[in-house]
This record gives C-alpha cells, structure tokens and sequence, in this order.
C-alpha cells in the first residue's frame, strides 16, 4: 500500500471507530486446538467456543507455504493450554466469536507485524484500525512473510474468490442448477446454501444471503 494513502485510511477508520457500539466483555479461556492461521477453538467454562481471528485475513492453507507457517506460528505462540484473553468484536454467518486474542500480547496484531497475515480492511473498524495498518506497512517495508512477494502474494479473499469461481463456472451449482431466493423458503436455509458456495445469493457482498428472508 503506498504510503501517502496511510493518513487518509486512518481517518476514515478513526471514524468509524468512534462510531462503533460498545464491544462485548472480555473474557479468560482455555486453547484447545488451532484450526489455520486465523482460527482456534477455546473452552471457557464448559463452553468450547470456535474463535476467528478479528480484523486480520491469514493465508489459506492452499496458499503454500504462507499459510502452513502462518498456522504454525498461531500454535507456537497459542499452544494446547494456554490462558488467554478473548475480546469479542462480532460473530461470523457462521457462528464464530470473532474476536482479538491477548496472550503476552495481542495475537492478532503480531501475526500482521510479523508478515503471516494481512490487516482485514473490510473489517477493520471493529478494531484499532490505525495500528493494524501501520503494522501491515512495517512489515511491508521489511519484507516479512507474505511481503517477501513484491506487492504481497495474492490476497486470502481474492484467493477464496477465484476458488469458488473455478469450483462454480458462471455463478451456477456444479449440476448447473441455480437457487433462488424466492424458492429456498427459510433464511438459514439461504446461509447454508452460502456455505457450500452458493455466493451468489449474497448480492450485496455482506456476507448474508437472501436478506430478503429474514
């Protein structure tokens, strides 16, 4: 990202900060496993609750070797028992606490500052949007990790877009059969529907399908 765009981002992040509701408690939880380079599961209490990383985009683990290393550092610096601090932010369509993670420190911003991971522009308002940008930049400029390509390798939500793409010619199910809003009937039925990559249904682009259900 050029660097004369930097202010004028975090402005307009700042912005939206100011805006945002009050975030849910934080709360201490015990790591279970590690998914990939930006999820993992907790307990806390006797509730296992699936984590996605806030404000962050990690490489898929497609994207060789980026996103095998970005889920081998998770686990060195989250491992199997660790005491941890879950701030929420959201929750995903797929009923994932989305969230900032402290250990020693705050997991989601080092893996930025270290080059495993991109700052999620889309999302960034939920967090300190400022310090993950210029976290992003310094990596940049020290080309770590995923920087090591000029420009940065192929962005994980251009990545999964090109994926469903070649999985789904033409926005249509492999049978070449297309669903309708109109016909599906339930909400949850469109956002299950969603998760097998019927994409299409979100015509907007915000992650929810057939809004028109609910």
């Amino acid at each position: 990202m050029p660097g004369h765009r930097l202010p004028s981002l975090l402005i307009v992040l700042g912005l939206l900060q100011a805006r945002q509701a009050a975030a849910e408690p934080a709360f201490r939880a015990t790591v279970l496993s590690i998914g990939d380079g930006d999820t993992l599961r907790v307990r806390s209490g006797q509730e296992r609750i699936t984590v996605r990383l806030a404000c962050i985009d990690a490489p898929e683990t497609a994207q060789s070797p980026y996103g095998q290393k970005a889920r081998q550092v998770l686990q060195w610096r989250l491992p199997v028992g660790q005491s941890v601090t879950i701030q929420p932010r959201s929750s995903d369509r797929f009923g994932r606490t989305v969230a900032e993670v402290i250990s020693d420190t705050n997991i989601n911003l080092a893996l930025v500052e270290d080059g495993l991971a991109f700052a999620y522009r889309r999302y960034l308002a939920a967090c300190d949007g400022a310090a993950y940008l210029e976290a992003e930049e310094r990596a940049r400029r020290q080309r770590l990790g995923v920087w090591r390509v000029p420009g940065g390798i192929t962005r994980p939500w251009d990545f999964r877009r090109g994926r469903r793409s070649e999985r789904i010619p033409d926005a249509t199910t492999p049978d070449g059969s297309r669903h309708f809003c109109s016909q599906i009937g339930s909400h949850a039925g469109a956002q299950e529907l969603m998760r097998q990559d019927h994409s299409y249904l979100d015509s907007d682009g915000d992650g929810e399908a057939c809004e028109s259900l609910r």
